[in-house]
């Protein structure tokens, strides 16, 4: 049987609501969960006290075959105790001291030839060879990050805490150190916690996820099944899909649904067991917009609806239509220059039967 991570932790804050977390998930190498949820919804607080830093009043943590916290048994093992690296969203790393010395810091334990022999091992890992001199104000962003985490790792560590990793990058270099942070932790083959707010983050880094909202762990899953079939409303709601209706579904045949919103009628795939009265999902990136009279395309659901609200995301844009129901769809720049949307623009909105997720409501 794998050996098991186990949370169940009530942690309260006054004027806040009080944090009430549980999950389980496999402890195996390189396995990484993810903390996802919007700010304030208590990730952090859950992964500082699996690291030590925060004291749950009541409530338990186990990894593995060892105890760090049970509070009915007056057990609360020091954070030095529990051999875990931690990497706090800011880097925290120490101005004064050199890359070196950063990551050297918590190898004290260690002879001076093992502890040198480590931090060598440390700088050719995370690609810092040249930089073993430099000061953190000298360092890119990126290379700070991978100086913090070659200073989580250093230790050897059996559990990897990363609060926030890519968050404090610019959007190219967290897009570019992505994937590159995904390759480190498989290679480091350590079991990992990651805490973070980003979509993007939780699928590229993510084995198992956890979907956090104001105190509560409401799902546990993989990335892919949290975000494709949320478990409820509020779920849905916290990954970002957009579009969250209340329906009936009336009618299944051949597997396809034929579920009524209100006065517009929509084709979902078939859920076995599905109640009749069911949220539901759609994600904005799965609508495609056109504008009213163009030709029929092989999506079973094209609705006719205006233009109600158009907000800039950047290179994106985010679409709000009425079309008998509120429909988010999100569309690039260029394609919202050239359908010319205005708010008032007549325009059908297109996406498959595949991209309606139903969730009972009861």
């Amino acid at each position: 049987m794998a050996a098991e991570m186990i949370v169940d932790v009530t942690k309260t804050f006054p004027g806040r609501l009080p944090i009430r977390a549980g999950f389980r998930y496999p402890v195996e190498a390189s396995t990484v969960l993810i903390l996802f949820g919007p700010s304030g919804s208590g990730k952090t607080t859950i992964l500082r006290s699996v690291a030590g830093l925060e004291w749950p009043e009541e409530g338990s943590i186990q990894f593995a075959s060892r105890t760090w916290l049970d509070t009915a048994a007056d057990i609360r093992v020091a954070p030095q105790d529990r051999h875990i690296g931690y990497m706090a969203q800011d880097y925290a790393l120490f101005p004064p001291y050199t890359v070196l010395g950063n990551i050297a810091y918590g190898l004290g334990e260690l002879a001076a030839f093992d502890r040198k022999k480590r931090v060598e091992e440390m700088l050719e890992l995370f690609q810092l060879r040249g930089f073993d001199r430099a000061k953190p104000g000298e360092l890119s962003g990126g290379q700070q990050q991978r100086v913090a985490l070659a200073r989580a790792v250093a230790p050897r560590p059996q559990l990897l805490l990363l609060d926030e990793p890519l968050s404090a990058l610019d959007a190219p270099t967290r897009l570019q150190l992505r994937g590159e942070l995904r390759s480190l932790l498989k290679q480091l083959a350590l079991p990992s916690i990651i805490v973070t707010h980003d979509w993007a983050e939780a699928l590229t880094l993510g084995d198992v996820m956890a979907v956090m909202s104001e105190g509560n762990v409401l799902q546990v899953g993989t990335p892919q099944d949290v975000f494709n079939r949320p478990a409820n409303a509020d779920v849905a709601r916290v990954v970002g899909v957009e579009t969250v209706v209340q329906g009936k579904c009336v009618e299944t045949r051949e597997g396809l649904a034929t579920v009524q919103v209100g006065a517009i009628s929509l084709t979902a795939i078939a859920s076995p067991g599905i109640d009749s009265d069911v949220f539901v999902c759609i994600r904005a990136e799965d609508v495609t917009l056109e504008l009213a009279g163009s030709v029929e395309t092989s999506a079973r659901n094209h609705l006719m609806g205006t233009v109600q609200a158009i907000t800039s995301l950047g290179a994106l844009a985010r679409i709000t239509i009425e079309c008998g129901f509120s429909l988010t769809a999100v569309i690039t720049r260029s394609a919202l220059s050239e359908l010319g949307l205005v708010v008032g623009t007549a325009i059908t909105a297109r996406f498959k039967a595949g991209s309606v997720h139903l969730i009972s409501r009861r």
